[in-house]
């Protein structure tokens, strides 16, 4: 259920409620693996997976800028993105592969909410590199500047990778499985009403979409939650492949409807200190057919 990345460095999420395959065997089909990152403060270096933390980046090579002009920050020209993450391949068992052998994912964001159509959009750019391509590595990193949101600057985090078994937003399930997890979800929220005490609050019982389907905080891999939107398509721009789930980031490592979720060593929140849309989270989508095309993203 875990898989630890140095001593004393274990995160383990408890065993799910109850095995949901023996209630319904048909989600057997969908079933697929993430990793959950859990992000903790410490001090990462350059060739450590990580948030926040310096870059394994190529000396001599341009950083990459923002060239939206923001309001908040007139006269300065391109901005320098901030770097938000680092996974290595080696560390994140279910990161989708990279383009042509690329085997180091770095994730950087703009410190403004300026773009996209509204012009209040995030964003967010990737770059796929080998590590071992990286033999003299820069010490610096340019500083953003201007921010216009404390939200896009993330602490140093060091990452605690684990793998997890996940199975669909309950919106995705269709058919006769999906009315059936809707049924026995009602029945459920059902009986917690009935058990509790009179005060409004219910006694706890698990719930598919809240302890037994999607992970909360970030991971790789795995299925995307779509609590705000409702399910959407995610297709590529390039060749219309139905995109799959590379990357989220998560404002919270757990909500109140998701407790069974708290590792058992420990359950801060909000570690990173970063804050997605109205603290909710980033889902980066890659292509399955040919990961060099262009990424995917949805605020929820």
């Amino acid at each position: 259920m875990h898989t630890a990345d140095g001593p004393g460095r274990t995160r383990t999420t408890p065993p799910r409620p109850l095995d949901v395959e023996s209630l319904f065997p048909d989600l057997a089909a969908h079933r697929r693996t993430a990793t959950r990152l859990h992000p903790r403060p410490g001090t990462p270096g350059p060739h450590d997976s990580h948030v926040g933390g310096p870059l394994l980046w190529p000396a001599g090579e341009p950083w990459p800028v923002c060239t939206t002009p923001h309001r908040r920050a007139p006269g300065p020209g391109p901005l320098p993105l901030l770097a938000l993450a680092q996974l290595h391949a080696r560390d994140v068992p279910d990161l989708p592969a990279g383009p042509d052998g690329c085997d180091l994912l770095q994730v950087f964001w703009c410190p403004f909410d300026a773009h996209g159509p509204t012009g209040y959009g995030m964003y967010v750019h990737l770059r796929w590199r080998r590590a071992a391509e990286v033999r003299e590595p820069t010490a610096e990193r340019p500083a953003p500047g201007a921010v216009g949101f404390d939200g896009y600057l993330p602490e140093p985090c060091l990452l605690h990778p684990e793998r997890v078994t996940e199975y669909p937003y309950i919106e995705l399930l269709d058919g006769e499985l999906g009315a059936a997890v809707e049924e026995w979800e009602e029945a459920q929220e059902e009986a917690a009403d009935e058990d509790g005490d009179g005060d409004g609050d219910g006694a706890w019982l698990p719930t598919y979409q809240s302890d037994l389907s999607v992970a909360p905080g970030w991971k790789a891999g795995g299925h995307p939650a779509w609590n705000l939107t409702g399910p959407g398509t995610m297709d590529c721009d390039a060749c219309g492949c139905p995109t799959e789930l590379l990357l989220t980031v998560a404002t919270n490592e757990w909500h109140a409807d998701t407790r069974s979720w708290i590792p058992l060593e420990d359950g801060p929140r909000n570690p990173t200190g970063v804050v997605v849309g109205n603290h909710g989270r980033l889902n980066v989508f890659a292509c399955p057919r040919d990961p060099s095309h262009p990424h995917g993203f949805s605020i929820q």
